[in-house]
């Protein structure tokens, strides 16, 4: 799922400020040698963090049903998380790089989800709405003067975008059909002495209780 997300994300950006052939959306980690190798405008979503969305967890199993609203399988309720994603912009001067990343900046700004042209058909047939934040400070917990740190590289100018998507959570499960017909035993005695059992068939609709003879016998 992640790289569906990955692909929204370029087709944002390609969409809103680097069209194709005018320069590189890439999501490698932006190392010293990364950017050695880079020779052509680029914004770099470098994805740094995934942490589960814990208050929109929900519990218990979901039934599925088929379009006689009958069950037929169970799961479990999807979770949500947030892909974190550090936006940098690489030219060959500083000035081009800021231009690059207000472009970036605007672009993201105009949505508050991700737009559904650029969901790719994994996305789509979640039938979710998928938030998106821009440039919003970051936890406590998270500096991102010690992900430069971890990368080796020197501190950038740049925007913390943070998507939230749903990842469906396997297996599923088959239930069993419901019961439309049944065996009943009728038990016939004198003096309280035990008769024959006879079996008889009792067909039933889900939900409808069956109906009796005036003997008060199910039929």
């Amino acid at each position: 799922m992640i790289h569906e997300v990955d692909e929204a994300m370029r087709s944002v950006l390609r969409g809103g400020v680097l069209p194709e052939g005018s320069g590189e959306v890439a999501f490698e980690a932006p190392t010293r040698d990364w950017a050695a190798r880079r020779n052509a405008p680029t914004l770099n979503a470098y994805l740094y963090d995934i942490r589960e969305e814990v208050a929109r967890r929900e519990r218990g199993a979901i039934a599925e049903r088929d379009a006689t609203g009958v069950v037929v399988r169970r799961r479990q309720p999807r979770r949500w998380f947030r892909l974190s994603y550090l936006v940098t912009a690489w030219t060959t001067r500083p000035e081009d790089e800021h231009r690059l990343l207000s472009a970036a900046l605007g672009c993201l700004l105009s949505h508050e989800v991700l737009p559904a042209a650029a969901l790719p058909d994994a996305l789509r047939a979640l039938e979710a709405t998928l938030p998106l934040t821009v440039a919003v400070p970051p936890p406590e917990s998270r500096s991102l003067a010690d992900i430069w740190s971890a990368l080796g590289g020197e501190l950038k100018p740049s925007l913390d975008v943070v998507l939230t998507v749903p990842f469906p959570v396997t297996p599923s499960y088959d239930v069993a059909p419901p019961v439309t017909e049944g065996a009943v035993a009728l038990v016939r005695g004198i003096d309280g002495v035990p008769g024959d059992s006879e079996p008889r068939m009792l067909r039933t609709t889900p939900g409808a209780k069956p109906s009796t003879t005036d003997s008060g016998e199910k039929r």
